[in-house]
């Protein structure tokens, strides 16, 4: 087995972190759009991120990565920074104008910032190969829904 790198252990806990913001950020979303074909949508792309995050995380613990931040200084204000950067960070404001498009967009922004981490992720050395094909497995279906979100932004109104 190959030695695990801190260099991997972020990149697990990176990831986690992106698919955990996810989950809620679509599950604010699915809770803010009025048309009903859409909250179906946004909900099942939150339990997709639930599920991302859940084999992250299985995958890293029989890596021996503990993906539970150890809550260093460090990491404390990383994660404040990471907080302002993963992309929902309007999503509250959209649904306060209950405007489907709005959410929808702020959908595809936390999207472009979880693929960002995904192909970083994938650019990281000392991954190894079954990592990267999980990695590589999810960043594709995050693609596919980023590409969906903006395909039904074009349909609401």
């Amino acid at each position: 087995m190959a030695a695990i790198t801190d260099n991997t252990a972020r990149v697990f806990n990176d990831l986690v972190e992106i698919n955990k913001t996810a989950v809620k950020g679509y599950q604010e979303a699915a809770e803010g759009v009025s048309n009903p074909q859409l909250k179906s949508e946004l909900s099942h792309f939150s339990q997709q991120r639930a599920q991302f995050a859940s084999e992250l995380e299985r995958h890293a613990q029989q890596m021996g990565v503990n993906t539970r931040n150890e809550g260093t200084v460090e990491g404390a204000a990383m994660d404040a920074a990471a907080t302002v950067h993963r992309g929902w960070i309007n999503i509250k404001s959209a649904i306060t104008g209950q405007d489907d498009n709005a959410i929808l967009g702020e959908c595809e922004t936390g999207d472009a910032v979880a693929l960002q981490t995904y192909e970083t992720a994938l650019k990281a050395e000392g991954l190894p190969a079954e990592a990267q094909a999980l990695v590589q497995k999810q960043h594709a279906e995050i693609l596919a829904a980023k590409n969906k979100m903006t395909a039904m932004k074009g349909q609401t109104h």
